[in-house]
């Protein structure tokens, strides 16, 4: 028996008049400035003539001159891998955060609740405070990182599953549970450690930084990211559906448990391979999915549309105030993605009138 067509679902008052393309290209524009602001500006300066003209020369194979190589170095190995890898997090952040309250239905919900991220931390400081995998030289960490995100997503799977499938609640209480885990495995990690600057350097990664970022990171988590993305915008009716009910969305053609295994699968990739080149930044994955549907609305095909670009500008700008901050020093950019990002989000929710769901 062929399926029916899932229903086109429209959770906003007024879906006629809310138009997301304005929105697409404006902050498409302003993600393009402040790549270019992230990349400018710094503690050690270097002028924005020079800055384009470094950017010129690697885009199109160009020389630079001798006297040029250490600022090039900066601008073109340092900064820009950086910044783009910073906006890649961002818009993976805030898909999966879009992903993860559909599939729980949850307003509290955030990429890092399935305890993905906490599993990654295991294996992250596994190589940061005991040396493991030491032979795997510059790989070694987001490698252990990623593996032991994948480890902590077959089992946060294996315990959650039950007879009726992934339910919402147990999900939640099964990665929240194990979180807690994950978390005290690493807390016990960091006080064992001999040396006082490794135990300073699992804390940087365990509140996100971007620090180590190259250019051999970004094709990867791009890769994974922008298929996740695609997958998410080709199954938001689907998410419109799900996020009704259960009962609702079977009535539509939507088999709920299906889904939400499948998007526990994406949105345990996404997350795994993000947390394993950035560390676990907080507050983008579940502010975002929430300022994006107070702007456009509920409906799943305008917030994907959306949020990813607010997530990447968002994240470009936190990283950006964590080195310019305490320069030279950095800050992790989990503390300023929250001390930036809770009062704006708050101001938002008393003017809007907002209500997880809809406008």
């Amino acid at each position: 028996m062929r399926r029916s067509p899932i229903p086109s679902l429209s959770l906003s008052r007024n879906p006629s008049r809310i138009s997301v393309v304005p929105w697409v290209v404006g902050l498409g524009l302003l993600l393009l400035v402040s790549i270019v602001c992230g990349v400018a500006l710094g503690a050690a300066g270097v002028g924005w003539a020079d800055v384009q003209r470094f950017l010129w020369a690697g885009f199109t194979g160009g020389t630079v001159h001798a006297g040029d190589v250490a600022a090039y170095t900066i601008v073109w190995e340092i900064r820009l891998p950086r910044v783009v890898l910073g906006a890649v997090v961002g818009a993976g952040l805030a898909a999966v955060g879009v992903a993860v309250q559909a599939m729980v239905r949850n307003a509290l919900a955030d990429p890092f609740v399935l305890g993905i991220s906490s599993g990654a931390a295991v294996g992250a400081n596994a190589v940061i405070l005991l040396g493991a995998f030491a032979g795997l030289g510059v790989w070694a960490l987001s490698l252990s990182a990623f593996v032991s995100a994948l480890a902590a997503m077959v089992l946060v799977y294996s315990v959650a599953r039950s007879a009726h499938g992934l339910t919402p609640l147990r999900l939640i209480l099964t990665g929240t549970a194990l979180a807690y885990g994950f978390e005290a495995v690493t807390t016990v990690m960091v006080f064992g450690a001999a040396r006082g600057e490794a135990a300073r350097s699992a804390m940087m990664w365990l509140l996100g930084s971007l620090g180590g970022a190259t250019w051999a990171q970004v094709p990867l988590a791009a890769v994974t990211v922008a298929a996740g993305w695609a997958w998410l915008r080709w199954r938001a009716e689907a998410l419109n559906a799900l996020a009704m009910g259960d009962e609702t969305s079977a009535a539509l053609g939507v088999q709920p448990g299906r889904l939400r295994r499948e998007l526990f699968l994406v949105s345990a990739a996404v997350t795994g391979t993000v947390v394993a080149v950035s560390g676990a930044i907080g507050f983008v994955g579940l502010m975002v999915p929430h300022v994006v549907r107070m702007l456009v609305g509920a409906d799943h095909r305008r917030v994907l549309a959306v949020a990813p670009l607010v997530g990447a500008v968002l994240l470009v700008w936190a990283d950006l105030l964590s080195r310019l901050l305490l320069a030279p020093a950095e800050l992790p950019v989990g503390v300023i993605t929250a001390v930036v990002g809770v009062p704006a989000f708050l101001l938002l929710m008393r003017r809007g009138g907002y209500a997880f769901g809809g406008r």
